[in-house]
């Protein structure tokens, strides 16, 4: 019986409920792309004859950020994804913005580390 009293509390909030795997899916390509970049920007720096140091660094900052990035991003919305599907069948959601300042944090790092691979590939000492 239990089993179709949950069945029942959650076709009440059917929208709510899609919306949030929406999000989801959003944050799972979100964490896709994000560990592409990493594989992309290795390989740019690895492939360029220009190669010194400072882009080697660079190129293993952006791929190490952004792979464990991706693979957080993943795994940080699949754990609110579950958090909001039990708020919202509580009727106790409460939003939060730590995935988002996370994500913010990480492509800060990954922005300055390809800045600084582009400036060395484009302009070699």
């Amino acid at each position: 019986m239990s089993d179709r009293s949950s069945d029942i509390s959650e076709s009440k909030y059917v929208q709510q409920h899609l919306a949030n795997e929406r999000t989801f899916l959003a944050w799972v390509r979100t964490g896709i792309a994000m560990a592409g970049i990493g594989f992309l920007a290795a390989g740019f720096g690895f492939h360029s004859g220009a190669y010194d140091r400072l882009a080697h660094l660079a190129a293993i900052i952006t791929g190490i950020t952004s792979l464990l990035g991706g693979i957080c991003i993943i795994l940080f919305s699949a754990t609110a994804y579950h958090r909001k599907r039990t708020q919202i069948n509580e009727q106790t959601f409460q939003a939060t913005t730590g995935l988002i300042t996370f994500l913010s944090l990480i492509l800060l790092v990954i922005g300055i580390a390809l800045a600084i691979l582009l400036y060395v590939l484009l302009f070699p000492a």
